[in-house]
């Protein structure tokens, strides 16, 4: 009887908490860049957070041991010639981050183990091959050494950051790419684009091999990200500017599995995904919450557990790999 009321599932008491004051950090100027990127990058050894800087683009990089205020003279990495515009750390070398700007390159960073001791102003290489503002970077997930960029140029460039050639170039876009996610693997991505269409890409053949025109029947910007099981979890917004969440299976795109209406607000909401645990969590910028979602097989598909209230709007948001929670803690994210 009771089997039949309430769900079984090991996530539905899921809570989020946030540090003491003596494990933040204090003192960050974070960039006050428009662009709707994560601002921040995290992983098991340190933390990148885009700055603002006089002349050219900066971020910082503080290790995760050293918390508390951050020194108004604390070196940055330097390089870029514009503002940066989206950081993304390696999943196969804790140490290698690349960086992406307003100045048409990528960048790829070496960070020593210790603090950075005086500005960092040498990139391990520079990949120059658009001919607009790199606005997305991301490394692919499971093949060492290639990253994928994205910039107002409507162009996909995937690059070997060994030899800093590109590999492959794609120009299905007719407009500005505003979201792009690998799957598990790596043998697919999806990206959300201006013109509002919603498309598989298969980076091997070189060619669009799903898409459909507009999951969320608002103008304003959507995002997609893979699922585990290959579906595309969606954020868009509604006709009536109302924010609106959708999972969709790309073998099938005429049907929705799930769509589900959130609430108004402005903010373009940045979802993060935990493929062990299938949750989903959207933040906003500008919102003080995070939400988050179970994804699952069974009807209504996606399940709103809980949300994470916090007393200042959020700018931006870093998701550590599994490798960097504490598990004695029962940390999940």
């Amino acid at each position: 009887m009771s089997r039949s009321i309430v769900r079984q599932s090991k996530f539905r008491h899921v809570f989020g908490q946030g540090v003491k004051a003596e494990q933040g950090y204090d003192d960050i100027r974070v960039s006050k860049v428009t662009w709707d990127s994560s601002f921040c990058a995290v992983n098991p050894k340190f933390l990148a957070v885009i700055v603002e800087s006089s002349g050219g683009g900066a971020f910082l990089v503080l290790p995760l041991s050293k918390t508390g205020r951050v020194d108004k003279n604390y070196p940055l990495v330097i390089g870029h010639s514009g503002p940066v515009l989206d950081i993304d750390w390696c999943p196969h070398d804790d140490n290698i981050l690349a960086s992406c700007s307003e100045d048409c390159t990528a960048m790829v960073w070496q960070i020593p183990d210790h603090a950075l001791t005086r500005p960092l102003s040498d990139p391990v290489v520079v990949l120059e091959g658009h001919s607009k503002r790199v606005g997305i970077v991301t490394w692919h997930p499971t093949a060492r050494n290639i990253l994928l960029t994205a910039g107002s140029d409507n162009l996909i460039i995937i690059w070997n950051v060994g030899t800093g050639e590109p590999l492959i170039s794609m120009d299905d876009h007719p407009d500005l790419i505003y979201s792009i996610s690998w799957n598990r693997n790596g043998s697919l991505f999806c990206t959300t684009c201006k013109d509002r269409r919603l498309r598989v890409c298969d980076p091997r053949k070189r060619e669009v091999v799903a898409e459909r025109l507009a999951p969320h029947e608002g103008i304003r910007p959507m995002r997609a990200i893979f699922t585990r099981d290959g579906n595309i979890f969606t954020t868009g917004f509604t006709r009536m500017s109302q924010r609106e969440l959708g999972l969709w299976d790309p073998t099938n795109f005429e049907e929705p599995i799930a769509l589900l209406e959130l609430d108004t607000s402005n903010g373009v909401l940045l979802p993060y995904y935990d493929a062990d645990a299938n949750m989903v969590y959207l933040c906003g910028k500008g919102d003080s919450s995070v939400r988050y979602f179970e994804i699952t097989e069974e009807p209504p598909y996606v399940h709103y557990l809980n949300t994470f209230s916090s007393k200042e709007p959020q700018r931006g948001m870093g998701f550590m790999p599994k490798r960097g929670v504490d598990v004695s803690k029962c940390e999940i994210a």
